[in-house]
This record gives C-alpha cells, structure tokens and sequence, in this order.
C-alpha cells in the first residue's frame, strides 16, 4: 500500500515537472506570431501517404497536401494505395486528373506487399528523390503552412535536427462524447507533454502522421521496422540512439479524424499500447548500458508510464475495493478487520488516499485547462466539466486498454504467434 502511494506521488511529480516545462514554454511564447518568411533554400520533400482502404477521407487529405504552402516544384508526393479493397486508388487517380493538380509531381502506387506502414514507408524511401521525407496519414488534412513551419525546424541545425514533427489536432472533435474526451488527451499530449519534453530536455517524439525526417539518416539506420506496430515510436528511439535530434515545430498544424465509437477507440490504443510495449521491452536494457542519456529517460517515462504508474493504479484500486468490500460485510459480519489500513481506526490511511484522490484530479484538470489555454476557442467552462467527466469515465479506459494489450504481448511471446497485425480503425464522413 506504501509502495503504491509513493509510486502514484513519484508519477504526479513527474508530471508536475512536465507541467513546468511547458508553462514556462508558453508564457515565453504565447504572444509570439507565427510569420511565413523566406527559408534559406527549400529543399525537395517526398510526402508519402499510406493508405488502406480510404476511400472516405484519401481526396480531402490529397488536396489539403497539395494546396500548402510550399514550392509546388519542391514537392514530391508519393500515393500508396496499400492492399485496398474499396476505391481508394480510384479516388487518387480522380485527384491527380484534376485541372489543377495535373502539372504537379504526383506518383500513385497500387502496392500489395507487406510490412503494414513501416512497409509501405521503406518502398517509399527506395523511390523518394527528396532530401527529406514527409509523412501524413490518409485522414491528416494538414493546414497550410504545415509543411513549411517543419521545414523551417529541420534548417535551424539540419546536422542535429534529423527530423521534425509537428502537431495533430482533432477534426471531428464534437461528434459525441467520445471524441471530445479524444481530442482534450490530444491538446494535452501535444501542448504540454511534447512542449514540456522538448522545452526541458530537447527530446521528441515522432507522431505518426506530419512530421519529416532526412532521407540520408533513414537509410543509415536501416529505415523503418516492416510489421512494427508503432514505426513512429520505435524510429524515434533509433534517432536518439544515434544523438540525433527530433526537433519539434509546435506551430506545424494537422487535422487527423480520431475514433467515434468504443470499438474502434479500443482497437486502435490496444495497438499503440502493445506497440509502445514491444519497443519498451526491446530499449529496456539501454537503462544499463552507456546508450544516450535520452534513450535512457525515454525508456525510463515509458517504463514508469506503462508499467509501473499503471501497476500502482491497479493495486491503488484493489486496495480500495477490498476496503470497500470489507466495510459492507462488516454490516453483517462484525469484528471483521480492514486489509488495509494503518491504524484501528483506519482514519490516517482514509486520510492519505483521499489527499491523494484529490491531489491526481487537480493535476489532471490543471494540465487539460494549461492545455486548453493556449488553443484559440477550447478554453470554456464547458471543457473544464468534460474534464472533470473524463477522469472518472474515459481515463479509466487506459487501465483496460494497458491490460488488454500487456496480456496480449505476453501471449503471443509465450504461444509463439505473429502479434504485429494491424487492425485499421474505421473512418467516418465528416
């Protein structure tokens, strides 16, 4: 009970010193102003989408790309239409026939191998003639000085700066209840944990979709790992490996369609959670060797983020309950004494789990309103109380998913299966 207490208060510190970062971050650039200027020289980006089966949202994101603002000449751009079975490579054809789009280098690929994305984006590297690749999901409509706001992050120190992400902002944010819960994780991950992460200790992450990274460097390291869950995540550790850079452009915008239903939300996390597991257990033995210090902190948040935080809240849970249990029994069958508890009375433990309790809320509502401060029109009272609803409703999702997906790891270690199976999350008409 002692040991969970501590590890939930170490977690909260953790975040708090995030927190910090990323407060200090914006209260430096808030009145900052975005301006478009002249690059030093616009080098050649080959953007690559890999789609499967996206007929609903492929023309949108197609056209948003195209229409950036960036030198059309200095764009090459890559179509995979990946083992469909619907109209997705009817629709890129129908794009790239537009009067408009016509001159534009534009290639289409009906591919059928495998490798899931991770594939797709090494076929993509053999063809690319762009000194740095880009990468937008079919559903990220990014906004358009996107691209150039991530070119801009790459030039301050090209030899560092190997890659450079921006952010990803929810599109179909007020369907429902779901998704707006979805899309205040979302401006929390982006505007305070990656700000306070890179602000602090220059470390970033690699999302899957709007980001570039220099073609060279990919291929020094082998590329991307064919069937990976998470090729994001586990390439960023590589760049780290090699210490590397993955600066981050927070002013680099684009609009992704996140899950509408309990289904789809629930297949697509259990992938990245197992994704996320798999990478953690293969960087783990870096915390003791000589790897980059950055290898060793990231491993180091992930561990404490996948593992232990969310041991500590399962066992948190079991302790309440079995208190819970023991104290409604107790009404028919006396004398029956407490699991846990550190006094008779019971009074000093009801005491730390409710300062506790009320300590993780706070900290929950204070980085979704910090978060919500620094995005135009999401700071209302009206997120303030979804919030508040999301603690006790859609946070609590991540333990089922986090359990789901350690489960599902250890099976198909133990049972010798294939575990990297993609399942796509299902795409919606905006």
């Amino acid at each position: 009970m002692i040991v969970t207490l501590i590890s939930i208060w170490f977690s909260l510190a953790m975040s708090l010193i995030i927190l910090t970062g990323a407060t200090h971050f914006w209260l430096k650039n808030s009145r900052a102003k975005s301006v478009v200027k002249p690059l030093p020289y616009y080098p050649l980006i080959t953007v690559v989408v890999p789609a499967h089966n996206e007929e609903v949202v492929i023309a949108q994101t197609v056209k948003a790309i195209l229409d950036m603002n960036y030198p059309q000449a200095r764009v090459e751009l890559l179509l995979f239409a990946d083992n469909c079975s619907d109209g997705t490579y009817r629709v890129m054809k129908y794009i790239k026939q537009l009067p408009e789009y016509q001159k534009r280098n534009i290639k289409i690929i009906k591919r059928t191998g495998s490798g899931g994305k991770a594939g797709v984006l090494n076929d993509a590297l053999k063809m690319a003639h762009g000194q740095y690749i880009g990468v937008y999901d079919a559903d990220a409509m990014p906004e358009k000085n996107a691209l150039y706001f991530l070119v801009a992050e790459a030039l301050k120190d090209p030899e560092r700066h190997v890659a450079a992400f921006g952010r990803n902002k929810t599109r179909n944010a007020t369907q429902n209840f779901l998704t707006r819960c979805i899309n205040q994780e979302i401006v929390v991950t982006q505007r305070i944990q990656h700000i306070g992460l890179w602000h602090l200790f220059k470390i970033g992450r690699i999302p899957g979709t709007n980001f570039i990274i220099n073609a060279e460097f990919v291929k020094s390291i082998g590329g991307w790992r064919n069937g990976a869950l998470t090729e994001d995540t586990d390439i960023s550790f590589k760049i780290m490996q090699s210490g590397k850079l993955i600066a981050l452009a927070y002013n680099s915008e684009a609009f992704q369609q996140e899950p509408e239903n309990l289904k789809a939300y629930y297949m697509q996390r259990k992938r990245w959670a197992k994704g996320n597991y798999e990478v953690v257990i293969a960087n783990f033995k870096h915390l003791f060797d000589r790897s980059n210090w950055r290898v060793k902190f990231e491993t180091f948040y992930y561990v404490s983020t996948f593992l232990w935080f969310n041991c500590a809240i399962i066992l948190s849970d079991i302790i309440f309950f079995s208190n819970v249990i023991v104290l409604a029994l107790g009404l028919f069958v006396p004398n029956l004494q407490l699991p846990f508890m550190f006094s008779a009375s019971n009074i000093y433990i009801a005491q730390i789990l409710f300062f506790n309790w009320a300590l993780m809320i706070l900290l929950y509502l204070l980085q979704i309103s910090m978060a919500l401060v620094t995005q135009f029109g999401q700071a209302t009272s009206e997120q303030i109380w979804l919030g508040l609803a999301s603690y006790f409703t859609y946070s609590q999702l991540f333990i089922v998913v986090s359990i789901s997906a350690v489960c599902s790891v250890m099976m198909d270690r133990i049972l010798r299966r294939d575990g990297n199976v993609w399942v796509k999350t299902k795409r919606f008409n905006d």
